[in-house]
């Protein structure tokens, strides 16, 4: 797991084993208590450390909330099932599930309703969460390439835009899908938007 230094904080070295207490208990609290209810007081009891600990490394509940959610997604990897469909497949089935535990959804949900009045918010979920995860997209791409299933792509500013493109239709897909509609990203679901995805459009007719 990578470790991750709260943009714009200085001071002090960082204490790995204290962040990572804080993180956890932050995930358990928005279990328990959920995001409207969760405070830094709560996190700081639950990690056994002193509340000004957080405000050195946090500036507020949402900053906080962003990176232990976005450790759950850090999770995320790509599994090499032996073809491009069967790999998407496979990460994408860890994303549904993913979401389906409640610190993911509570937290997502609340700090991308917060990001809404809030460009840094919004910044620091595109860092921390979207840019970290289109590592699975290039790592996808490049697996893809070596078999032969795609054709090596120049790395130029349209690579890097169709990077874009597929990593938002994915995450789009499955966070609509399981947080808005909240119906099960399952196998069934997830073949399905696998073919549409790798065949357009014209994979959705019978």
């Amino acid at each position: 797991m990578q470790s991750r230094t709260p943009a714009g904080r200085t001071g002090r070295p960082r204490n790995a084993a204290a962040d990572a207490a804080i993180l956890a208990a932050t995930r358990a609290a928005l279990v328990e208590l959920g995001w409207s209810k969760l405070t830094l007081g709560d996190v700081a009891l639950r990690a056994g450390v002193a509340k000004t600990t957080l405000y050195r490394r946090w500036a507020g509940k949402n900053e906080l909330v962003v990176d232990a959610v976005a450790e759950l997604f850090d999770e995320l990897t790509l599994p090499d099932r032996g073809s491009l469909a069967a790999d998407i497949e496979g990460v994408v089935l860890q994303f549904a599930t993913i979401l389906t535990r409640p610190e993911a959804r509570n937290g997502l949900m609340a700090v991308v309703a917060e990001a809404a009045r809030d460009d840094a918010l919004r910044e620091r979920i595109r860092a921390s969460i979207v840019d970290r995860q289109k590592r699975l997209v290039l790592a996808g791409r490049a697996r893809a390439q070596a078999r032969g299933e795609l054709p090596p792509a120049p790395d130029t500013g349209e690579a890097a835009r169709t990077v874009d493109l597929i990593f938002d239709m994915v995450a789009g897909a499955v966070v609509h899908r399981t947080l808005v509609s909240a119906e099960p990203a399952d196998e069934e679901w997830v073949h399905g938007f696998t073919r549409v995805l790798l065949s357009g459009l014209a994979a959705a007719g019978p």
